[in-house]
């Protein structure tokens, strides 16, 4: 019979570089417990074994004068053993597994272990390091295993998938994590029987190698509480039924295909045609620059120590000596420093500044099983996975984009037959974009299903108390109501969704970032979801504005332009409000004192400045007395006792010291026209 690791070693070191060290240090640990270990295998099989381990240490210390020569020789030696171990078909593996299995049933294992300790001799810092590598290896595989769902021959996907599962299996077994590499050895001989032609690459041989890859990333998350805990690696729950599927996953195809062959499925699939589950598609691209990793805590600290450092600047530049410019030489030397504080800080940001790859791509995952789960054909495009955005906000709306692409799966799309009556394609069309607009990042979800029903809606937030009757709503008001807590129109309550819990939760991290959802939706034809994100919350260039004795900040990004009015461009709209009129365009006024409570601000547009600041694609006029000029400010939270206040997005320093209010424009505009303080003629 042919040994399983002698299988897998010689799929593995034909693959293998000279240059790939941890791998062929893997490879040569895994021979060597096999040549030490393993009593039932002939003499002769363990000692090939033993030649091709050593023929790998030399490669790991550095001491072949040929490299390439003693990776052939050790892939040589690694034939031998499998020739000496005698070929073995597929029947015999078969023959290989049933005896297995009935060993078990006569040797039942004893009581399940729900927890092991981590060895006493880790080196804490390398095994750090590989749960980094474990979580990116999976991260890497998991796509592949998607990408196999649509092009089961794909090799490369399948040698993606080998190597991470691969990897994991030997470093931990080097390192004594026992549970990680049984498992990962278990999920890797799966692959083996797929790669061996032996089983085809199904849905549920898919579900299965998807489903290690989750357990996998739960034995690394389960070492690192260990690491940081009781030292105790605990087993997750469903680690015994997944080892219980993978040893018998010919009954659960044998099962899946009785199931698919009785008259009730078949009716389905012939009306549905969906069985088969989710296309995916979605755009990769290697980058090959070199990195280091940092931890965050340090990276957060020298964020903040720089923007210390661009107060502190600010302040030697608002000095009345720096100011009065009587010193030319040191206000010289101050302005070169400024320069080079300005280049370090926007370095620094750029340095915390992530792309949003690895967010789409947990994604891809989403749409694939709530697409199975319903029973729908989708196909998912991700575009812009390279817009960088502030890590610390993708971890914010990581969440909110995960509830909302599974609700435009299971709600959004219609059945295939559903879709083809209406004259659609059977295969609904998901779409996640991102790109940068302005100042901010814009995450556009835009899906081909049903769209929302207006009147649905509104009909349901009338009698949840939301609405009143007599009261007229545009469109984007109404979609707004999805947003309120406990707020479903679902027909249905599935397993998936439609108990009204999360689209509250999704708002609400999303502005607790100073972004907003907007929603464009036509019954029908599908829907459309804009987030819009600022770049960073670290660093703002504001417009330091006077109104009356008080002073403001608004972020550049949201400013088109700032005049003084003539008297007949102001018209006063149904008593509610005023509005000025602007090369054709009306636009709300706001009077920036009303809403901040300042009393000896100026009162009369003419006599003051109107700032055109837009609201998504809507633009209101705020009035403010002076501008003071252009300042870049570090933002500050206004701390726990105030706590967040509506239309405040924080505090900065200034360079007198004194402390300006950063103003959230699109929070304090909304909250005007929710309270109906100004015309909503614009």
């Amino acid at each position: 019979m042919v040994y399983q690791v002698l299988d897998d070693a010689a799929f593995t070191v034909v693959q293998l570089e000279v240059t790939e060290l941890a791998d062929i240090k893997a490879l040569r640990d895994t021979l060597r417990e096999f040549a030490v270990f393993d009593e039932h295998a002939p003499p002769r099989v363990r000692a090939y074994a033993q030649e091709a381990a050593t023929a790998l240490n030399l490669l790991v210390l550095g001491a072949a004068p040929e490299p390439e020569k003693a990776l052939q020789a050790a892939s040589t030696a690694i034939d031998r053993a499998i020739a000496e171990a005698g070929q073995a078909g597929a029947g015999d593996r078969a023959d290989q597994r049933a005896a297995a299995d009935a060993a078990k049933a006569e040797h039942p294992p004893g009581p399940a272990r729900d927890s092991d300790p981590l060895p006493d001799d880790v080196d804490r810092e390398l095994l750090r390091d590989f749960l980094t590598e474990a979580r990116d290896g999976l991260t890497a595989a998991e796509q592949a295993l998607l990408a196999l769902e649509s092009d089961p021959a794909d090799q490369e996907s399948i040698n993606v998938v080998f190597r991470a599962f691969h990897t994991i299996k030997g470093t931990s077994a080097f390192m004594g994590l026992d549970q990680v590499a049984g498992f990962a050895h278990h999920a890797e001989s799966l692959l083996s029987r797929v790669r061996d032609k032996e089983l085809a690459y199904g849905q549920e041989v898919a579900s299965l190698s998807l489903r290690s890859a989750d357990l996998l990333r739960d034995l690394i998350d389960a070492v690192d509480t260990a690491l940081a805990g009781d030292g105790r690696v605990r087993r997750p729950a469903t680690y015994e039924t997944l080892l219980h599927d993978l040893h018998h996953v010919d009954e659960i195809i044998a099962g899946a295909r009785a199931i698919a062959t009785t008259p009730a499925a078949a009716r389905r699939d012939a009306a549905a045609e969906s069985a088969d589950g989710a296309a995916v598609t979605a755009r990769k691209k290697e980058g090959g620059e070199l990195s280091v990793r940092v931890r965050t805590d340090r990276l957060d600290r020298l964020i903040d120590l720089v923007g210390e450092l661009v107060i502190a600047q600010s302040i030697i530049g608002g000095d009345d000596t720096i100011r009065s410019g009587a010193n030319h030489e040191l206000l010289k030397k101050v302005t070169h420093a400024g320069k080079i504080v300005r280049d370090l800080q926007d370095l620094s940001m750029s340095m915390r500044m992530v792309p949003l790859r690895t967010t789409f791509q947990k994604l891809t995952r989403v749409v694939r099983d709530v697409a199975v789960k319903a029973g729908k054909q989708v196909e998912f495009v991700t575009e812009g996975e390279d817009t960088e955005l502030d890590r610390n906000m993708v971890d914010v709306v990581g969440d909110p984009l995960v509830h909302m692409v599974r609700n435009s799966v299971d709600h959004g799309i219609e059945p295939p037959a559903d879709r083809a009556a209406s004259g659609k394609d059977a295969v609904g069309r998901v779409v996640l974009r991102a790109y940068n607009q302005g100042g901010f990042v814009v995450v556009e979800l835009r899906d081909d299903g049903r769209g929302l029903d207006r009147d649905r809606i509104l009909a349901k937030a009338i009698a949840n108390g939301l609405a009143t009757p007599d009261t007229k709503y545009t469109d984007e008001q109404v979609f707004q109501f999805i947003f309120a807590p406990g707020f479903s129109t679902a027909a249905q309550v599935t397993d998936i969704s439609g108990r009204g819990v999360g689209m509250d939760v999704v708002r609400r991290n999303i502005e607790s970032v100073r972004g907003r959802v907007e929603i464009q939706s036509t019954l029908g034809t599908g829907t459309t979801f804009l987030i819009r994100l600022p770049l960073t919350l670290a660093v703002t260039d504001g417009m330091l504005v006077r109104v009356g004795s008080e002073r403001y900040i608004v972020p550049i990004t949201n400013i088109h332009m700032t005049f003084r009015p003539e008297r007949g461009m102001l018209q006063t709209v149904g008593g509610r409000g005023e509005v000025v009129m602007l090369r054709g365009e009306v636009m709300p006024i706001l009077r920036v004192h009303e809403v901040m409570g300042v009393t000896d601000a100026v009162t009369d547009p003419c006599d003051a400045l109107l700032m055109v600041v837009a609201d998504g694609d809507r633009r209101t006029a705020l009035l403010v007395d002076e501008l003071l000029g252009q300042q870049q400010v570090v933002a500050k939270a206004l701390g726990e006792q105030l706590g967040t206040l509506p239309g405040i997005a924080g505090g900065a320093i200034l360079g007198d010291g004194r402390v300006g209010i950063i103003l959230d424009v699109a929070e304090m505009v909304a909250h005007a026209r929710a309270s109906g303080d100004f015309a909503a003629a614009a």
